[in-house]
């Protein structure tokens, strides 16, 4: 990874974009893949988790100096106090512009680390509006008023527009550019074709969180990635 980018930073925290393909802390199955909380720990020393996001999300990342703000952010987090919005790109238009998903998750009995609408789940919410609609794909922005895991994917999977690469819950394991512009696309024979996108395209645009020291709410907002860019200009062209 080229260095990390770091969004904000003062005394008591500090706000990164995390890379798409980066592990937010370490886990006991990818031990020596590097993940973010170690490249700050390198960086600064000590540093506490506040929250997670997926391995192939991008986006607002924010991280505790001290035990004191860890403890601060932590409660907010729990009294769902941040802002949390997100962009995605999604297979299909929805049928309205804007609209809310609340249906509780659970994970799947039958298979680990994957999550499913279900009664017995615990509450989610995820606001949704569509930024730019395309004849079969759509650019989302949302903001989630939980936070579950895999929230994002699951509930427009289930609203029928999953994200057009979600290798558990969608269609796709990546998105080439030949799907946007059929016959009109033109390879030579050797050549073989490189996906636009070969992950999911949820990216973590932007957190509202209250300061620790002033409780004034301060918003950090991360670009979007690359890969996600590309496939939003081939949308505007060929979409």
């Amino acid at each position: 990874m080229k260095k990390l980018e770091i969004i904000y930073e003062d005394d008591y925290l500090v706000a990164v974009n995390k890379p798409a393909g980066h592990l937010s802390i370490p886990d006991r199955f990818h031990a020596n893949i590097p993940n973010i909380q170690s490249l700050l720990v390198k960086k600064y020393g000590k540093i506490w988790t506040v929250h997670r996001l997926d391995k192939f999300t991008s986006g607002v990342m924010v991280f505790a100096k001290d035990e004191e703000t860890h403890k601060f952010l932590s409660a907010e987090w729990m009294d769902r106090r941040p802002e949390k919005y997100y962009e995605a790109i999604v297979d299909g238009v929805p049928a309205i512009e804007s609209g809310k998903v609340d249906l509780p998750l659970a994970e799947s009995m039958t298979r680990r680390g994957k999550m499913l609408t279900h009664p017995r789940g615990k509450e989610s919410v995820t606001l949704f509006k569509v930024t730019e609609a395309y004849s079969r794909f759509s650019f989302i922005y949302l903001k989630i008023l939980t936070g579950r895991m895999h929230q994002i994917r699951v509930h427009m999977a289930d609203m029928g527009h999953p994200l057009i690469v979600d290798t558990l819950y969608g269609k796709r394991e990546a998105f080439f550019l030949s799907e946007l512009k059929g016959r009109k696309y033109k390879k030579s024979k050797d050549e073989e074709e490189r996906p636009l996108l070969a992950r999911q395209p949820l990216h973590a645009a932007k957190l509202v969180v209250n300061h620790p020291k002033t409780g004034e709410p301060i918003t950090f907002e991360a670009k979007m990635p690359k890969d996600m860019r590309a496939v939003l200009n081939q949308l505007r062209k060929h979409g």
